[in-house]
């Protein structure tokens, strides 16, 4: 299943959930990301039938192995870039949200020459 920007960015938003809470529900996907509940649970079927998420009888997310890789990719991006974007003189906020929008289109070999960047 090839996974669009917006699957990208539920399962980033349930990765970054999970390192602050111990249980992560869809409302708390829904309150993070300003969306419509029906808008979160229709992404969140998605997602498990594409084999990127489980949800407990309960309501609990969690990313299978592959969410997992996904996520971490995304969020590296994030991270990666905000500090670059940062670096070159952009206030936090803004780089923040800059960053949102470049971590889904930029190439492997790019965000490896800008983590090296970053970190010299």
């Amino acid at each position: 299943m090839h996974l669009a920007e917006s699957g990208e960015m539920y399962l980033e938003t349930i990765y970054v959930l999970s390192k602050e809470k111990s249980v992560v529900h869809s409302v708390d996907v829904s309150e993070h990301m300003g969306y419509s509940k029906p808008s979160v649970s229709r992404a969140i079927g998605l997602l498990k039938n594409g084999g990127y998420v489980e949800m407990a009888e309960d309501g609990a997310l969690t990313l299978t192995p592959s969410g997992r890789e996904v996520a971490e990719k995304i969020f590296e991006r994030h991270t990666v870039l905000t500090a670059l974007l940062v670096k070159l003189g952009v206030d936090i906020p803004t780089a923040t949200e800059d960053a949102c929008k470049m971590e889904h289109d930029i190439s492997d070999v790019s965000l490896a020459a800008i983590k090296a960047f970053v970190e010299t």
